[in-house]
């Protein structure tokens, strides 16, 4: 997680990249999915921006149709069991000029070549890695509301905690 965290200044930069956005799209696959759901989530919550999760092998059903270059595509790409299909991913966001900001594994470096920007992740367990790319996703989330000039702290119409009578 300290490594991870040195990207901060990283993260940074990409929110300032993409802050024109009105919309961003997430993408995950198997593990990485309910991960790719709280990335979206978070930038919503806090930057209010729109943003949705989506699981990347059902990225023909729907979400490809909105891919342009004004909406950035957040693809998390770490290797694992389905690196080569999320990469096709990838590339069907590139055919449609779509920008791809990828969460990746250290030692994938040729990713690079294939994305708009990569925030490079530590190797680990395959199951630990959705804690790691947890951090900069949140952290794109809060520089985006930071720039943006929301309180992040308190964001509009949401409660700590939630009641069920």
């Amino acid at each position: 997680m300290e490594e991870v965290l040195k990207s901060s200044s990283q993260v940074a930069e990409i929110a300032k990249k993409y802050l024109y956005a009105k919309d961003f799209l997430y993408l995950g696959r198997g593990i990485n999915y309910p991960i790719a759901l709280e990335g979206a989530l978070k930038l919503k919550e806090i930057s209010y921006i729109h943003a949705e999760g989506y699981p990347a092998g059902e990225m023909k059903h729907g979400p490809i149709a909105l891919i342009d270059r004004e909406m950035p595509v957040v693809v998390l790409v770490t290797k694992n069991d389905v690196y080569e299909k999320v990469v096709s991913n990838i590339e069907e966001v590139k055919a449609r000029e779509g920008n791809v900001i990828a969460l990746a594994s250290q030692s994938d470096r040729a990713i690079s070549r294939k994305v708009d920007d990569v925030i490079f992740l530590p190797e680990t367990l395959s199951t630990l890695m959705p804690i790691l790319l947890t951090i900069p996703l949140q952290l794109l989330a809060y520089y985006m509301a930071d720039l943006k000039g929301t309180d992040v702290d308190q964001p509009r119409n949401l409660a700590k905690s939630v009641t069920v009578e």
